[in-house]
């Protein structure tokens, strides 16, 4: 393991001491532990956006789709407990 120097204000130097007392833990751990946190929602982040890439690439190929009404009606039915018919795709394409 390899040794990182931060430069942080005084200010935030005084939060984060604030911040790790309150989680018991040192100040080291606690920016490490955020550091870790940043890193898997930056890394989270990026694969969503790659599948959300792949899809769209797929979706403008096939010229298929979902109405987004129909859509809505049905992730608000299956959120409020009710049975719904999954939206049927539609050739917005050809």
């Amino acid at each position: 393991m390899s040794a990182t120097t931060l430069k942080i204000s005084d200010q935030l130097r005084r939060r984060i001491a604030l911040a790790a007392k309150a989680a018991d833990k040192s100040p080291h751990a606690f920016m490490l532990e955020a550091i870790e946190q940043q890193t898997r929602l930056d890394e989270q982040r990026r694969a969503f956006v790659g599948v959300a890439v792949t899809a769209r690439r797929e979706a403008l190929a096939s010229g298929e789709g979902y109405a987004a009404g129909d859509v809505r009606q049905y992730v608000t039915a299956l959120v409020s407990g009710r049975k719904a018919a999954r939206p049927k795709a539609v050739t917005w394409r050809k």
